[in-house]
C-alpha cells in the first residue's frame, strides 16, 4: 500500500468542494463526498495503476492519471511515484481539462 499525498491545490480543492457541497446541499451531503473521497482514496493506495491514464496521453503529461468520486462529478489527478501516490488535483468534471494547470513534483 503507497500512502496518498495530496498537493496543496488538491488540498484547497477537496476543502473548497466540502464546503460549497455543505453550503448548497447540506451537511449530509457534504458528509457523502468525505465519506466518498475517503473510499476512493483507499482504492488508489492498493491498487493506484487503475487510474485511467487517457487524460494524461491526450494532454501530453507523462504518467497522469485520473480516478472519478463515485456520486460527485469529481476527479483526483494523480501519480503513481515509486514510493506514493502524488494527487495533484481535485478537479470538477465541468472544468475544463486544457485550462488546469498541473505543477511538476
Amino acid at each position: 500500500m503507497k500512502p496518498f499525498q495530496l498537493r496543496p491545490l488538491a488540498r484547497d480543492g477537496r476543502r473548497q468542494d466540502v464546503r460549497f457541497y455543505r453550503r448548497e446541499a447540506g451537511e449530509r451531503v457534504a458528509v457523502k463526498l468525505v465519506e466518498a473521497l475517503h473510499k476512493a482514496r483507499q482504492e488508489r493506495q492498493h491498487n493506484p495503476a487503475i487510474g485511467s491514464p487517457t487524460l494524461g496521453h491526450t494532454l501530453g503529461i507523462a504518467g497522469l492519471r485520473t480516478w472519478r468520486i463515485d456520486g460527485f462529478p469529481l476527479s483526483f489527478w494523480y501519480f503513481e511515484r515509486e514510493t506514493h501516490i502524488d494527487v495533484a488535483r481535485l478537479v470538477g468534471q465541468r472544468q475544463d481539462a486544457l485550462q488546469i494547470e498541473i505543477a511538476p513534483a
